[in-house]
């Protein structure tokens, strides 16, 4: 008894998964555009904190030396 014969295969089932793998590229087409669009907006927040924190710094250097001045001349004041 051959056994291969038993089960029999459709003969539009090959032609049906790539029909349905055509459907389904432009929703896993889209998927992968907005992972990319989440990934950039990501990167984006990253390199804008930085900025930020780049700018804070540069604040706080500026006020610590403004008051190291303010503190030397109220020593020379004193003198």
């Amino acid at each position: 008894m051959n056994h291969t014969l038993s089960t029999p295969v459709p003969i539009g089932a090959p032609n049906q998964n790539r029909s349905r793998e055509m459907q389904l590229m432009p929703e896993a087409l889209a998927r992968v555009r907005m992972q990319e669009r989440l990934a950039e907006a990501e990167s984006q927040r990253r390199a804008l904190r930085v900025v930020q924190a780049r700018k804070l710094q540069r604040r706080a250097e500026r006020a610590s030396l403004r008051a190291r001045r303010a503190l030397a001349i109220a020593l020379m004041k004193q003198e």
